[in-house]
């Protein structure tokens, strides 16, 4: 089939996007990407093929500077606060329009709407030519952070359309059961499968090798609000106490929130390149997978970070907050620590420490398992049975 896919990001960096069109292709697919701003040195795998809509809004026009991580004065960061729903709304709508005008070039026999934000383009393509929508959604698009003033009639028309066109899709496709049972739960939907945001298997020979005792811990994942780097900070000095390990975090940064950001005795690295990343995770040999329980879609998320570790072999210290706490549980992958208490992260990290050696014969254990060899079999099921008519 030929797969039109719909995605509000820059793809270049967005490995879940990328993982679905490559494993499609390898079934004999074609996929075309339309994305946001997409860079234009980005070349996607082949034979995936990527197109691009710019990014633009009443308040900024393409290419011109973001307020985000600025330090602003006071009063900019409250007309910010009050004005940022207009922008996103108009940012993503003139990228929805760009991306409906431009999709009508291709020749495409099912749309593949990556989240809330490409769904409606989705459904207004895959109308006009009367073919298969699929609404892939990367979160529970209601229950995500907000750093704006409240929305609560944008919220209830973006719920109502969501459930509306989510009924009418093909299929539905979300990254845990957690995210899944909310929005069976919400909107009465039975035809959801849950593809996480896994890892390809590594051979053990490919891998780089994981230190045989606890050298450090490491966060590699943006750095920014509501991700217990401030719990983590206040946790660090007792760590490089007892048990004596440093604590590393890595990863782009929002600059705003990193210049109130006091890491104690954590270092702060920028990002590096995914193989760069393993050689980290696996020198160290704990990894640090956290997030709040402020927000209901962290309660229901499965970070990338913990699949990242179970592919390079490493253990974690994880926050113990609802389905990152349970597949933690269930596999046996680290240790968890209450969310926000410092002393719970440090006995959480001394006890990983003192159970290493099992904690990774768990991980690799559960490596097949929590791998995308497994979720990309449900991808290509799904399709399969759009193909068959189903």
């Amino acid at each position: 089939m030929r797969i039109l896919m719909l995605v509000a990001t820059s793809v270049a960096t967005d490995t879940r996007v990328l993982r679905e069109a490559s494993t499609l292709t390898q079934d004999g697919h074609q996929v075309h990407i339309i994305g946001r701003s997409v860079p234009e040195d980005f070349v996607p795998p082949h034979p995936v093929t990527c197109s691009s809509v710019g990014t633009s809004s009443v308040f900024r026009p393409e290419g011109g500077p973001s307020l985000t991580g600025r330090r602003l004065p006071p009063y900019l960061r409250a007309a910010r606060w009050v004005l940022l729903p207009q922008h996103r709304q108009s940012a993503f709508g003139r990228w929805a329009a760009g991306a409906v005008e431009q999709g009508r070039s291709y020749d495409y026999d099912v749309v593949h709407a990556h989240d809330f934000t490409a769904l409606e383009a989705g459904a207004q393509l895959a109308d006009e030519r009367g073919v298969p929508l699929i609404y892939d959604t990367h979160e529970l698009w209601c229950g995500r952070p907000r750093e704006y003033r409240p929305t609560p009639l944008l919220d209830r028309r973006e719920r109502e359309r969501e459930g509306k066109l989510g009924a009418r899709a093909a299929a539905v496709i979300t990254v845990g059961e957690g995210v899944a049972g909310a929005l069976r739960a919400r909107y009465g939907w039975n035809h959801i499968a849950v593809i996480r945001n896994t890892f390809p298997l590594v051979a053990e020979q490919d891998r780089p090798p994981v230190a045989a005792e606890p050298a450090a811990l490491v966060y590699a994942g943006r750095l920014a609000a509501y991700r217990e780097l401030e719990t983590i900070a206040a946790a660090s000095e007792q760590i490089a106490q007892n048990p004596g390990l440093g604590i590393t975090l890595k990863g782009p940064a929002d600059p705003t929130w990193l210049a109130g950001f006091d890491p104690h005795a954590a270092r702060i690295e920028q990002a590096c390149l995914p193989p760069e990343v393993d050689a980290h995770l696996a020198a160290a040999g704990l990894v640090l997978v956290t997030h709040s329980d402020r927000w209901e879609n962290h309660r229901l998320a499965l970070p990338n970070k913990l699949f990242h570790a179970v592919r390079v072999g490493v253990p974690v210290v994880a926050t113990d907050v609802g389905e990152l706490g349970a597949i933690v549980r269930r596999y046996q992958l680290g240790t968890l620590y209450r969310p926000g208490d410092a002393d719970s992260l440090v006995e959480a990290v001394r006890a990983a420490v003192a159970d290493y050696p099992a904690l990774r014969e768990h991980v690799l254990a559960a490596a097949p398992e929590l791998s995308w060899e497994r979720d990309g079999a449900r991808l290509r099921q799904v399709y399969a049975t759009l193909a068959a008519g189903g």
